[in-house]
């Protein structure tokens, strides 16, 4: 019983995965997105590079603006509409492997599959295994 357990819950895994890849898929053909596949999974598309020469790493503080949504359109997050800052290691995989694309006052849009995200909990206004889509401004990074 153990092992059909075992194998019902890789297939479900494995079709989550596929699931996110068509939903990313379909999304970027549907809206003429331009985007790029990063090794992990993200796909990103660089809208101004920015410039400089910064290191950006997990131990960065960033300055941003950003607005995230879901691939229905609902926006999840904003920031406020201002300005905020974080250090990139304590965000969610994807910002983390993405936001370095670019440089400040650079701008990227990534769409990130629920494993670089949010994973398969609910966390507010985001469901449990939702593709995010997000644009970011880097405005300073140090």
């Amino acid at each position: 019983m153990s092992i059909i357990l075992l194998f019902v819950v890789a297939l479900s895994s494995c079709k989550k995965e596929e699931d996110a890849e068509t939903q990313i898929t379909k999304y970027i053909q549907q809206n003429n997105i331009n985007a790029v596949k990063d090794p992990s999974g993200l796909y990103y598309q660089i809208i101004k590079p920015g410039s400089g020469t910064t290191v950006i790493n997990s131990n960065t503080n960033i300055t941003i603006k950003y607005e995230g949504k879901l691939l229905d359109g609902t926006v999840i997050d904003n920031g406020g509409g201002k300005e905020n800052t974080f250090l990139l290691g304590g965000l969610i995989k994807g910002w983390v492997i993405g936001i370095p694309k670019i440089q400040k006052g650079g701008e990227i849009r990534l769409i990130i599959p629920p494993a670089l995200g949010y994973g398969s909990r609910d966390v507010g206004p985001v469901p449990a295994n939702s593709v995010l889509d997000f644009n970011i401004q880097l405005i300073n990074a140090q």
